[in-house]
């Protein structure tokens, strides 16, 4: 099934498999979603990921979604730039996710990275999504 939003529908998979407490959930496979899903990762909120080649060329991302207490460790994600209204921002105006406490990932020149990295490597670019 063809999606035209790759980054809402991987959003989604994650915000519905946290609201049923699974502990996997998968996607369809593409560099894009590794790459945010590499961020995801690196800054703590899934356990990690795994690509899955099925039969016929078919490949899948399998996430492992982390947990403490039993709630889960992302409480919201939000897509901020969608097809119909690209959102973007300079360096010196990339948004602070509440007061620091979550991150922006943003795709740049660079490639995807959270708010803190950008600001490091001095690059504004698309922000995809807010995670806290």
């Amino acid at each position: 099934m063809s999606t035209h939003d790759p980054i809402s529908d991987l959003i989604t998979r994650i915000r519905n498999a946290q609201m049923r407490n699974k502990s996997k959930v998968s996607t369809p496979g593409s560099k894009m979603r590794a790459n945010v899903l590499e961020v995801l990762k690196a800054e703590g909120y899934i356990r990690g990921y795994a690509a899955v080649e099925h039969k016929g060329g078919h490949n899948e991302l399998e996430i492992e979604l982390k947990y403490f207490d039993g709630e889960p460790v992302i409480r919201e994600i939000e897509r901020v730039s969608k097809p119909g209204r690209r959102v973007y921002a300079s360096v010196r105006n990339l948004p602070r996710v509440k007061n620091g406490l979550g991150i922006s990932v943003l795709s740049t020149p660079k490639g995807i990275m959270a708010d803190h990295d950008a600001r490091d490597a001095n690059v504004g670019g698309e922000v995809l999504f807010t995670v806290f």
